[in-house]
C-alpha cells in the first residue's frame, strides 16, 4: 500500500491514498489567466500548473476548501464533470448545485464522509478555518480545513491535515485535540493580501501552526502563484529553519511526494 501527493499547483494536488483517489482545489488556468476574487477584485496567475501530472479519469472525488476563484478557476469547471463528487463547506455546496453539480457533499465543521473500498476506509472530516480578520471574514466564502484518514481494516494508517485558506486562529488548536496525531500536513500559506488585510497565512502565522500541529511531514502549498501572495516559501523555510521545525519539505510542481503511513497498521495488515 502506498499513499503519496503530487503537487500540481497553488492549492491543486492529486492524493493517492491506498485505493482512493482525491483532487483538491483545482485551478488550472495558465499563467496569465484571471480569477474573480469576489467584490470587484480579481488577480492575475503567474506560475502554470503542471497539467501533465492530472488524469482526470483516476479521480474518485474533489475536495473544494471554498468557492474562490483561485481554487476552483473556469478552466477547472470547463475540465470536471458535474457528475463528480464534491465535498466542501455548505455555503459553496449552495452555490454549486445552482450551477448543477449534483453530487456535492457540504460539510458542516466536524462532520465527515467516508468510502470504503475493500478493506480500506477513507474519511475526510471537515475542520475550522477562517479567511480574514475580524468582521472582514464575513465578507469571503466560508472556509474548512480538511483532516483525511486512511484507515485498514479499522486501524488508522495515515491521518493528512490540508488547512485550506485560514489564518492561524484559536480555533486550530481543536484540530489535533478532537483528531488526534497528524502524521503529513498542507499547509496553505502566501500570505494573500487584499486592500492591506493578511488572508492566508504568511511565515510567520504558518510557522506558529507547523509547530501547533506538529506533523511528522510538513509540504507548503499555495504561495506563489497569484500575484495577491506576499509572503514567499523562502521566508517560510527560514523561519522553520530558524525555529528547528523538523519534516518540512517544499514539493516543485510536478513532483510527487510519498505520505508517512503508519508502520505499525501496514505491517500487520501486509
Amino acid at each position: 500500500m502506498q499513499a503519496s501527493v503530487t503537487f500540481v499547483g497553488n492549492a491543486t494536488t492529486i492524493l493517492r491514498l491506498g485505493s482512493f483517489t482525491l483532487l483538491t482545489d483545482p485551478a488550472f488556468g495558465g499563467a496569465g489567466s484571471r480569477v474573480y476574487l469576489g467584490y470587484g477584485a480579481w488577480s492575475k496567475r503567474l506560475r502554470d500548473p503542471a497539467m501533465d501530472v492530472v488524469d482526470l479519469r483516476q479521480v474518485d472525488a474533489m475536495l473544494l476548501s471554498h468557492l474562490h476563484g483561485d481554487h476552483f478557476d473556469r478552466e477547472a469547471r470547463r475540465r470536471i464533470e458535474p457528475t463528480l463528487p464534491i465535498l466542501t463547506t455548505p455555503q459553496a455546496e449552495r452555490r454549486l448545485r445552482r450551477r448543477r453539480y449534483l453530487a456535492v457533499h457540504g460539510l458542516p465543521t466536524w462532520d465527515c464522509h467516508e468510502w470504503t473500498r475493500d478493506r480500506q476506509r477513507l474519511r475526510v472530516t471537515a475542520v475550522p478555518g477562517r479567511h480574514g480578520p475580524g468582521l472582514a471574514d464575513k465578507l469571503l466564502p466560508d472556509v474548512m480545513g480538511s483532516v483525511v484518514e486512511l484507515e485498514v481494516d479499522g486501524r488508522c494508517a495515515l491521518r493528512l491535515y490540508i488547512t485550506g485558506d485560514t489564518l492561524y486562529d484559536a480555533a486550530l488548536e481543536q484540530v489535533p485535540r478532537r483528531m488526534g496525531e497528524i502524521d503529513a500536513m498542507l499547509i496553505h500559506l502566501g500570505g494573500t493580501r487584499m486592500l492591506g488585510m493578511l488572508l492566508t497565512m504568511d511565515d510567520r502565522q504558518g510557522v506558529e501552526l507547523a509547530h501547533l500541529i506538529r506533523p511528522g511531514l510538513t509540504l507548503p502549498i499555495h504561495y506563489d502563484d497569484y500575484k495577491v501572495m506576499k509572503s514567499p516559501l523562502r521566508d517560510f523555510l527560514t523561519r522553520a529553519a530558524d525555529q528547528s521545525l523538523t519534516g518540512v519539505r517544499p514539493i516543485e510542481r510536478g513532483d510527487t511526494v510519498d505520505l508517512p503511513l503508519r508502520r505499525e497498521v501496514i505491517g500487520k495488515v501486509a
